[in-house]
């Protein structure tokens, strides 16, 4: 319908910048949403149209299956790519060869090229994570990626963690450009009226200005407006022949489209018999109505809607029957050479359990080979929904496997139930293997839920268990398990102990897993008590966790890296690890790890004073809905830091949070920040006795296990307080030199560390000069608290001419509010809830609502209203309201 393309100019327009930009050698990421039917696929393949000669096209499709089918637009690609990317989806590749190959085949092209993957709303999570990776590398190539999606599907289904929002809000701002196509204007469709002698306001009310509807409805012969663009569509079905008729029902059941033999193939199973001669005639009737179109020899509708229109209005039995047909008709042709999710979708679709059961869980084991863990679990859960036709040991790794899968995206709490399931079954069937590594994931499980003393239960029985059987591969890990937990709670001794007779017997076993978990378990121990050598074995670890595909291993060794050089504050060494690490983990969903490598991004960066980001890291954890506790609580504890140094108000609740959580552990890892961040809060607001007993909780704690880093930031509070007398031994220097009393030399370690508010709390203890530095650093920093502390000292010293208040380069926004919060109460000044503030950010409402809750504190407020009125009194918000681009809406262009 391109004569009817109306009121899209503007983005057409956009589109072409695009690709001007892309030939120039900076490829570019296009996001076009709207709701169904707006036009999103017309405005692109009209775009595409007008394509300079040369130009590559690329074009992806993600289906609306019962559970997405892996890499499903790749695979389109790569048959029109006719690249090396076909033999290696044919393949086992991994998610990382793959992806490597999609950029190789973008980087290398002799001409731009257009990539297309339409419907990403329905992509599975190896997509979206495809998209993320092409993301932060399309400036380096000669692509133009463009995505379409429904923005009503982010509110829908999943609910408001749709795993697409979640992407889109992590999207890098270079290189992207996000279109919002709306719908006709009543203008628009005025004209649209008059061509087809229409009441126009009768049109619009019917249609809202969507195309689809539009095009439905002016093509439908029924006098009046249907009431529906359904009873449109099922209008024209009716008017079609029987054979047409039973084509346009069974073309219904397969999304995206049918391929011309697999139709043939049901209609002859169907009627009996050779009927390529009616059904030809059939799809030419059905093409010639504009219901169907045809390409590259399969078939399909023009729109989703109209297809999911004749789908639902099927009957139960004939639905089920069409489903049962195309499956089994792949299956006869072979069904090695169908898409398992494809298969099992018909089966699902059908009811066919067995066959279900038969093809979910190859088809989750290959999801999980190309890193779609989620997609993986979902197929788990598929195949135990018939677990009634699996025998006991069957059910049994079907429980196995979705708890695995839950558990490598960071999904804790789910992956608890089929692991407790799984091994009460391998307890009667009296498998001791089983029974051990099902005991050995269950301690893990506990550990990453707060539940120390049960995960040291169930590891110590798996070793026990374990034991009883000849020496092989899950005894070592059950070895290196407890080597874990013990390191996990800074037990030097006993990490060493266990972690070693992990290793004694990998070696005999040739065990390169083991061998890797047991390095980093150690490694980590001895880099925690000082120990230098422990980082070789650390690195070693890593690099043996890469080369052999260990994935759960190499993010696990990235965090402790990245947590015992931040830990130290070599955050130079540090950042290559997270950066690194962040990025191999998303592409993996490894989520567990993800999550605590950007928690401890969020320190490094408090650390060295970008306490903005440190607030939008720790705040990202915090709006992921399944984030265990054990990253919740760096992220609440780095939270809690930005607003106590800021004096912001909120800072008491995060900490107390904090102190609950960590309490529970038992563990010096989460007691000793703690302690040392509640201790400084006390120092701040003057309470040196209280300030004492708050360090005083992990001191004691840190003294016994003698980690000097805990040790340190425990030790220099007590002496702040005045009941530290003697430095412990082992201080780190930057503290034990503060507390000896050469404030210069423990500035300028500070300093080298790149640590600026260390750096001015030891200033502070020194002369006149030196604390007007620091009073200049902590203003800069926005350490309001502190900095009233050191103007008290220079005050009472009898010092004149201090500087008051915010510098001027603060002062136009005097509450500290980050940017994306100043820009989240711009959008409170529009009168934008929650859901739609979010929509506007391609963020989650539970990240804004995070926001919104900082902006309350910040302002000192209770409501969104009296926010919204302070903003305009002190001037972070014009006194005229901007419009509302909603007010736009209908503006073409």
């Amino acid at each position: 319908m391109a004569e009817d393309l109306l009121e899209r100019d503007q983005f057409l327009r956009a589109l072409d910048e695009a690709l001007l930009r892309t030939a120039a050698g900076h490829g570019q990421l296009v996001l076009v949403r709207g709701e169904a039917g707006i036009g999103k696929t017309a405005l692109v393949e009209r775009f595409i149209e007008r394509r300079p000669p040369g130009t590559c096209v690329l074009w992806g499709a993600c289906e609306a299956l019962f559970t997405p089918r892996p890499l499903g637009p790749l695979y389109d690609i790569a048959e029109q790519a006719r690249s090396a990317l076909r033999e290696l989806l044919a393949g086992e590749a991994n998610r990382a060869a793959l992806f490597a190959a999609v950029l190789d085949l973008l980087t290398h092209s002799p001409a731009p090229t257009i990539v297309v993957l339409e419907d990403i709303h329905w992509a599975d999570e190896a997509t979206l994570d495809l998209i993320k990776f092409l993301a932060r590398r399309i400036h380096r190539t000669t692509a133009l990626l463009i995505g379409t999606y429904r923005d009503e599907e982010l509110g829908l289904g999943q609910g408001r963690d749709h795993p697409l929002r979640l992407v889109l809000g992590d999207l890098p701002t270079r290189g992207v450009t996000r279109l919002h196509v709306p719908s006709l204007s009543e203008a628009a469709v005025a004209t649209l009226a008059q061509q087809s002698n229409r009441s126009a306001d009768e049109l619009y009310r019917a249609t809202g200005g969507n195309p689809y509807f539009l095009q439905e409805v002016l093509h439908s012969e029924t006098p009046g407006v249907p009431l529906s663009v359904s009873d449109a569509v099922l209008a024209q079905v009716a008017r079609r022949s029987p054979e047409a008729q039973r084509l346009l029902e069974l073309v219904a059941v397969v999304p995206h489209r049918i391929e011309w033999w697999l139709a043939e193939a049901v209609g002859r199973a169907e009627q009996g018999g050779d009927r390529g001669a009616e059904q030809a005639t059939a799809l030419e009737e059905c093409l010639a109505a504009g219901i169907l179109h045809l390409e590259d020899d399969a078939v399909g509708y023009r729109h989703e809607l109209a297809r999911q229109a004749v789908e639902r209005a099927l009957a139960t039995t004939r639905r089920r029957a069409l489903h049962a047909a195309v499956l089994h008709a792949l299956i006869a042709r072979g069904a090695e050479q169908a898409p398992l999710a494809r298969l099992v979708h018909h089966a699902v679709q059908a009811d066919e359990r067995e066959v279900a059961l038969r093809f979910a869980p190859a088809a989750a084991k290959r999801a999980s080979a190309q890193g779609a863990h989620r997609e993986a679990a979902a197929y788990y859960a598929t195949a135990l929904r018939y677990a009634d036709f699996a025998d006991t040991e069957q059910r049994a790794e079907l429980l196995d496997g979705l708890s695995h899968e839950f558990y490598l995206t960071g999904q804790i709490e789910d992956a608890v139930a089929p692991c407790e399931a799984a091994l009460a079954i391998w307890r009667a069937l009296n498998r001791s293997e089983k029974v051990g590594h099902n005991l050995r994931r269950l301690s893990r499980l506990s550990w990453f839920l707060g539940k120390n003393a049960e995960a040291a239960r169930h590891g110590m029985e798996a070793v026990e268990r374990l034991e009883t059987l000849p020496p092989g591969h899950e005894l070592a890990m059950a070895y290196a398990n407890l080597s874990h937990l013990r390191m996990l709670e800074s037990d030097a001794a006993q990490t060493l102990l266990w972690g070693n007779r992990a290793i004694a017997l990998a070696e005999r076993l040739r065990d390169i897993e083991t061998l890797s978990y047991a390095l980093n378990n150690i490694g980590s121990a001895e880099l925690g008590v000082g120990d230098e050598s422990g980082r070789e074995k650390l690195e070693r670890s890593l690099a043996l966790a890469l080369e052999h595909g260990y994935e759960e291993h190499a993010g696990r060794a990235y965090a402790n890296l990245a947590e015992e050089l931040t830990k130290r504050r070599d955050y130079i060494q540090a950042e290559g690890f997270l950066r690194d690490g962040i990025a191999y983990c998303a592409e993996r969903d490894l989520g567990a790890w993800r999550h605590c490598l950007r928690g401890q991004q969020a320190r490094a960066r408090l650390g060295q004073g970008d306490w903005i980001g440190a607030e939008e890291d720790a705040g990202a954890i915090l709006s992921i809905p399944w984030a265990s506790g054990t990253n919740r609580g760096p992220a609440l504890l780095v939270l809690s830091y930005v607003r106590l140094r800021r004096g912001d108000p909120g800072a008491e609740a995060l900490l107390d949070e904090e102190r609950a959580l960590a309490l529970a552990t038992g563990v010096l890892e989460r007691i000793a920040p703690m302690a040392a961040a509640r201790a400084e809060w006390r120092w701040l607001q003057g309470d040196l006795k209280q300030c004492a007993a708050e360090a005083r909780v992990g001191f004691q704690l840190a003294l016994r296990h003698s980690y000097p880093w805990y040790l340190g930031e425990l030790a220099i509070w007590m002496w702040r307080a005045g009941v530290l007398c003697e430095i412990p031994v082992r201080t780190p220097a930057p503290f034990a030199v503060q507390m000896a009393g050469d404030w210069r030399g423990a500035a300028a370690r500070w300093e080298r560390m790149g640590c600026p508010y260390e750096q001015a709390l030891a200033l502070a203890d020194g002369d006149e000069p030196a604390q007007r530095a620091a009073l200049s650093i902590l203003a800069g920093l926005g350490a309001t608290p502190a900095a009233e502390v050191v103007r008290r000292r220079l005050r009472a010293a009898g010092a004149r001419g201090l500087p008051r208040g915010p510098r001027p380069a603060t002062r136009d926004n005097p509450h500290g509010l980050t940017p994306r919060q100043l820009e989240i109460l711009l959008l409170l000044a529009e009168g934008l809830h929650n859901a739609q503030i979010a929509d506007r950010l391609s963020t989650t409402p539970k990240t804004v609502d995070h926001h919104v809750s900082a902006v309350l504190a910040k302002l000192e407020v209770r409501s969104r209203t009296e926010a919204v009125r302070v903003a305009y009194e002190v001037g972070l918000v014009s006194q005229t309201p901007r419009q509302s681009p909603a007010a736009h809406a209908n503006v073409g262009g």
